[in-house]
């Protein structure tokens, strides 16, 4: 069993930036593949962004390549997300979420993650 914990979230400017924090106990964090998630009021969850175990890898959804930036840090069980270049359409809750290393499926499914976190507001005003 993996616990997720995200904090970092608030409220923030248009063009202003937040960075989000998922820390995670429980298995060995190097273990998993992490993604970021969001939810706005009345859409389906929409893929963020996702880091391989290892960090190596890194993945992002159109709407925020070049704005956001997805990291980890093993030894400390955390992964990040920088966002910067915030707009009002980047309001959502945001879920961290973890996955088996080697799984199958695609990464960027919410069916490909088996523990998530209770989430985190961001909400950007124009």
């Amino acid at each position: 069993q993996v616990q997720l914990v995200e904090s970092g979230g608030g409220l923030v400017q248009a063009g202003g930036s937040l960075r989000l924090s998922c820390a995670a106990s429980g298995r060995t964090f190097s273990n998993y593949d992490m993604g970021w998630f969001r939810q706005a009021p009345g859409k389906d969850r929409e893929f963020v962004a996702a880091i391989s175990w290892g960090g190596s890898n890194t993945y992002y959804g159109d709407s925020v390549k070049g704005r956001f930036t997805i990291s980890r840090d093993n030894a400390k069980n955390t992964v990040y997300l920088q966002m910067n270049s915030l707009k009002p359409e980047d309001t959502a809750v945001y879920y961290c979420a973890a996955a088996r290393r080697y799984g199958a499926g695609d990464y960027r499914t919410e069916a490909y993650y088996g523990y998530w976190g209770q989430g985190t507001q961001v909400t950007v005003s124009a």
